[in-house]
């Protein structure tokens, strides 16, 4: 079992990010005994005022304004003891879960694409969001009641010693009883908390998804299907909430019982011990203070029970993202691609998304520089995996894949994937301005390169037109922008570096026809002296292409130019066929 999946292992990692903050943690800890030490000194005062109270006529009224003027003073320390305590406990919470975001953020940075493909978005934002600002929680609680907890029954001891030995060890026998009682349904309620988390998880990816397709949804009429799918995970969710803090309810009452008995029991035994003059009745005072003292941080630190185990089992799927591992870091002596001239090779390639289900196979290509290659075929044939494996989004199962002569695996990521220039069906956006989304690909690039490269993509007439042009605000899905002019700004964003090597996957798949031809001209201009693959089911826009590659299950069936296919009356020329009827 992964460590990360126990109790005792997230712990453990919970400890590892609490060492970096050792001198804040250390001032919490004093701050906290300070706080118990001026808070148990306050039952002495008492019971001194008691015992100067000794009959009618008889009480000590100097005394007694003294002690209250003392105690006045006592009382001030410890608010702001107490206060500065939790100033600090804050101070760690919030900078570990600063901590742990961060290493999460930076882990989604360097996961592989095969991890993302297999989790649904939802889950991991509930991961980053939800089940951090849970831990958060359960940390600062755990916090304020832990070290004060720990000084006040260390504090509690030493003064009762100081009264009485044995009614103390009447106490320190019975009070454990409380300890078994908490630990005996917290290890029961650990299995509960993290199912609960997964729930909540799982729902937070429905809703994510539904919203991110409302218009398929409404569009296929699956409202109501949707709708029971939801609630199925909302009863779901409800059941294991309900059975996790029912039964990490139980915790308090339980602990409240042993303690409220030990308390009878210290009582009875003072009551008797002051009736035989061992004790004043100002001592008694005193000392059942204590042992109610004593006894109450059993009580908190079980009423948190719930928010600790809710705390832990977030915290272990937090850990269990981080943990996971990273895509396959650049080899020790990978080399920067530099003025790339496009030659792309691929030798005896074998790739699968999943082990039991062979995808390509034995593929083979070469490419010289500057010529344009097509990539058609029918729906999961390998067009896009295969452009993946180009730009190493993943790695390939068995062969390889050369530029220039160097295997992209002994190439760095980065200087690889700066010389391809890709525009895909799906468009991708980010939040910001018009003028921050082109210049992506490029961000030093001038004003009017720009601009240029918005004219080129015949993208720069609709900006115009927007209520701020370029300065326009939008969001990650582009807005009330339509298909085909968040499919413009990618174009624009590519006309704007010009890489060595191009990727075209069905580029102009939402622009109208008359804008698609004005396209179709820039890209013959962007194409030249630049390698390029396309990929198309529209084969009336691949016919000048140097090579058409046509690809069914994983492998390449034919191969060579247009008119080469045609005659060869086989796949290719069916689809064409098909097409132009």
């Amino acid at each position: 079992m992964k460590e990360y999946g126990t109790q005792t292992g997230t712990l453990r990692k919970v400890m590892h990010y609490l060492k970096r903050y050792w001198f804040l943690m250390a001032l919490s800890i004093l701050f906290a005994g300070l706080t118990v030490a001026t808070t148990l000194y306050i039952p002495i005062l008492v019971g001194r005022a008691i015992d100067l109270i000794i009959g009618p006529g008889a009480v000590d009224f100097a005394g007694i304004v003294r002690i209250l003027k003392e105690g006045c003073v006592i009382i001030l320390a410890t608010a702001l003891l107490q206060w500065l305590m939790n100033m600090i406990n804050n101070k760690i919470t919030y900078q570990v879960v600063r901590d742990v975001r961060n290493e999460a953020f930076e882990k989604i940075q360097a996961l592989p694409l095969r991890y993302l493909d297999q989790h649904p978005s939802g889950e991991v934002v509930s991961r980053i969001i939800a089940d951090v600002d849970q831990f958060a929680d359960g940390l600062l609680m755990g916090f304020t009641q832990f070290f004060t907890g720990v000084a006040t029954i260390l504090g509690t001891l030493v003064f009762m010693l100081t009264i009485n030995v044995w009614i103390t060890l009447l106490v320190v026998v019975l009070t454990p009883l409380s300890l078994f009682v908490a630990k005996f349904i917290a290890t029961h309620t650990y299995d509960m908390f993290r199912l609960q988390s997964e729930t909540r998880a799982e729902q937070t990816g429905l809703i994510d998804e539904m919203i991110g397709s409302q218009k398929v949804v409404q569009a296929f009429a699956m409202e109501e299907r949707i709708q029971e799918q939801f609630d199925e995970i909302d009863r779901r969710l409800e059941k294991c909430s309900l059975k996790a803090i029912f039964y990490s309810s139980l915790t308090n009452p339980g602990t409240r019982f042993v303690n409220n008995v030990v308390y009878a029991c210290v009582a009875l035994a003072g009551a008797l011990a002051a009736i035989g003059g061992v004790i004043t009745v100002g001592g008694l005072s005193t000392f059942l203070s204590y042992a109610n003292q004593y006894t109450k941080p059993f009580n908190d630190i079980s009423s948190v029970v719930t928010e600790l185990q809710n705390s832990l089992a977030c915290a272990a799927r937090i850990f269990e993202l981080i943990e996971e591992p990273s895509q396959v870091p650049d080899a020790a002596d990978a080399e920067e691609l530099k003025d790339a001239a496009g030659q792309v090779e691929l030798e005896h390639v074998y790739f699968s998304y999943v082990k039991e289900k062979p995808l390509i196979e034995d593929l083979n290509l070469s490419v010289k520089p500057g010529q344009r290659i097509a990539i058609v075929g029918p729906t999961g044939c390998g067009k896009t995996t295969l452009i993946n494996l180009l730009m190493r989004f993943y790695d390939v199962d068995e062969g390889s894949i050369r530029m220039d002569g160097k295997d992209i695996r002994h190439l760095t990521r980065k200087s690889l994937r700066s010389a391809y220039g890709m525009v895909l069906q799906d468009t991708w956006l980010k939040s910001g301005t018009i003028r921050e989304n082109i210049l992506m690909g490029k961000p030093d690039a001038t004003e009017e390169e720009m601009i240029r490269a918005a004219k080129e993509a015949h993208a720069d007439s609709f900006i115009r037109r927007l209520p701020a042009g370029y300065d326009t605000v939008i969001q990650e899905d582009g807005g009330s922008l339509s298909q085909g002019q968040k499919q413009l700004l990618c174009i624009s964003r590519v006309m704007l570096c010009l890489p060595p090597v191009l990727i075209l996957d069905e580029a102009t798949s939402s622009i109208d026809t008359r804008t698609e031809i004005r396209i179709q001209k820039a890209f013959q201009r962007m194409m030249e002296g630049r390698t390029s693959f396309v990929v198309a089911h529209r084969l009336s826009t691949i016919r000048e292409s140097d090579v058409i590659l046509v690809m069914k299950d994983g492998h390449i069936i034919e191969q060579g130019n247009h008119e080469e296919l045609l005659r060869k009356n086989g796949f290719y020329a069916k689809l064409y066929n098909s097409q132009n009827l």
